[in-house]
């Protein structure tokens, strides 16, 4: 435990950003899990939907600084290559 006051206001800075980051992060793992779930179901609109989603809740992430940009880009274009191979 820091007995420093500038370290003990840091840990306390650092748990109140872990504990919002999580929010971000967690949904963004949730859509692009219903959106793969929507892609392997089948039904082309569906799936559409859900890659939506899941593209929209990625940007935020990013947006915020949850995530790299680049890794949601690179989640985005794994998501939509995917939907693209079920609209063959």
């Amino acid at each position: 435990m820091a007995n420093i006051k500038s370290q003990m206001k840091r840990n306390r800075q650092n748990e109140k950003r872990r504990l919002h980051n999580r929010v971000y992060r967690g949904s963004a793992r949730t859509f692009v899990g219903k959106a793969r779930l929507a892609i392997n179901g089948g039904d082309p609109e569906a799936a559409q939907a859900a890659v939506q989603q899941a593209i929209s809740v990625l940007d935020k992430a990013a947006e915020k600084g949850v995530i790299h940009k680049n890794n949601a880009a690179r989640r985005k274009s794994r998501l939509m290559k995917r939907l693209a191979t079920l609209a063959k």
